[in-house]
């Protein structure tokens, strides 16, 4: 509501630069127009991605073409006979083609079934090693559950629930300096492991 405000407010203006006094009209017999011309073009031109009017008109004389075409030859017409007809380099037929096609988000879902669906997102692939990563999951869960209790409450509290060690100290009942004699025990001994694997 705002944005369609503010552009309403810029029709208003360009009416008041444009209207003439000399006329015998009202100036909001003259500025109405402005207002819904001005909120009109926002609402049509505000795409996701903003594609300039040239290119907008190119694409409809494409498709003018594409449909003449098609009627009278009953195929497709390439790009190289768009672009030799209109007098442009194959380039620019194809951009301003390109410029009808929707925009797709990343999280449209491309396939689905019983199980789940996939999107756009889930086929991008990323630049982590994901099996190593599982694999150094699964090694740190090992050795975390090969802890006695009390090293197993040290360690969830310190990585997972992220307390420091006076509030791991307070929650156990020990000292801090127990807690960080014991925690640097711990990770010494799953560094040795995980270099041992």
């Amino acid at each position: 509501m705002e944005d369609l405000y503010q552009i309403g407010t810029i029709g208003f203006i360009k009416s008041i630069k444009r209207f003439d006094t000399s006329f015998d009209v009202k100036l909001s017999t003259y500025a109405v127009p402005y207002i819904l011309g001005e909120i009109k073009r926002f609402i049509r031109d505000d795409g996701s991605v903003k594609i300039s009017r040239s290119i907008k008109e190119l694409a409809g004389k494409i498709k003018e073409i594409q449909t003449r075409y098609l009627a009278e030859k009953g195929q497709e017409i390439t790009i190289m006979q768009i672009a030799k007809e209109l007098k442009i380099s194959k380039e620019e037929v194809a951009v301003a083609m390109d410029s009808l096609n929707p925009v797709v988000s990343i999280y449209d879902q491309t396939y689905s079934n019983d199980e789940g669906s996939i999107s756009i997102i889930d086929k991008i692939k990323s630049n982590t090693d994901e099996a190593e990563q599982i694999a150094n999951r699964i090694s740190i869960r090992n050795m975390i559950s090969s802890l006695n209790e009390r090293e197993k409450q040290i360690i969830l509290l310190r990585y997972y629930k992220n307390n420091t060690q006076s509030q791991v100290a307070k929650i156990l009942g020990i000292s801090q300096v127990q807690v960080s004699r014991i925690e640097k025990k711990i990770l010494e001994r799953m560094k040795l492991k995980m270099v041992n694997l």
